[in-house]
């Protein structure tokens, strides 16, 4: 049985179609939101954050591919399983779906039991990579840095860094004890194409000591290495 309350977000024009796949899957347990058309199933898809898509190919306004190429560019919905539906019997436009990144396939006329099917298999599928998907964080001290998400928290309190700060950051923090010297640090936190000085540098650094050590007598999470550059302390 599925998990109950579990959302599916049924996307397609034809309203009987809707109905059919809707009544099959909620027979099933599943909480089942619609949508008749592109926009429409992106705004509910950024609302809802339903657990899989069943996706028409061919909608009035945005069609299926279009709206897989916009959920997979989505740091927030990347993850979430597709299954396209199509009336197209063409290998090609099959192909060019899962290139995109959908997770299924399904060529209509269909028997909605197999679209029950299908989508137990997905989500079994995708639920099962969820749960060797190590999150990446890393963390010093009372300081967690979400890589995915890219927010930094200091006794559970977010702290607003800008990029740059967020990279110095970071590459601190996968190297705790290492003395960078400015220009290793120029190189590995900001890249070759880097156009500020290490005096530029610096001032990144104050910014960024200020916002996650207030009290600067305090050097709880980087210190200065006179003659050479900088390092996170050591635990």
């Amino acid at each position: 049985m599925p998990m109950t309350g579990q959302k599916i977000l049924v996307v397609d024009d034809d309203h009987d179609i809707v109905r059919l796949v809707r009544a099959y899957l909620e027979k099933s347990g599943y909480e089942v939101l619609v949508a008749y058309d592109g926009a429409s199933a992106l705004q509910v898809l950024r609302r809802d954050r339903p657990a899989l898509v069943v996706l028409d190919l061919m909608l009035p306004d945005r069609d299926g591919w279009d709206i897989t190429r916009s959920l997979r560019t989505d740091s927030q919905l990347a993850e979430t399983p597709i299954i396209m539906l199509t009336a197209r019997i063409d290998d090609a436009d099959k192909i060019v779906g899962l290139e995109l990144g959908a997770d299924d396939y399904i060529t209509k006329p269909f028997n909605p039991r197999e679209v029950v099917a299908r989508v137990r298999t997905v989500l079994r599928r995708a639920q099962g990579s969820l749960a060797i998907k190590q999150p990446r964080v890393l963390q010093h001290a009372n300081l967690l840095m979400d890589l995915d998400r890219r927010e930094v928290m200091i006794d559970g309190r977010p702290v607003e860094l800008t990029g740059t700060e967020f990279n110095l950051l970071k590459t601190l923090l996968e190297n705790p004890g290492y003395a960078f010297t400015r220009s290793e640090l120029i190189e590995q936190a900001l890249g070759y194409d880097y156009e500020g000085s290490e005096r530029t540098l610096d001032s990144h650094m104050r910014n960024l000591r200020h916002k996650i050590e207030p009290d600067s007598r305090e050097k709880n999470y980087i210190q200065t290495v006179y003659g050479i550059g900088y390092r996170l302390v050591g635990p």
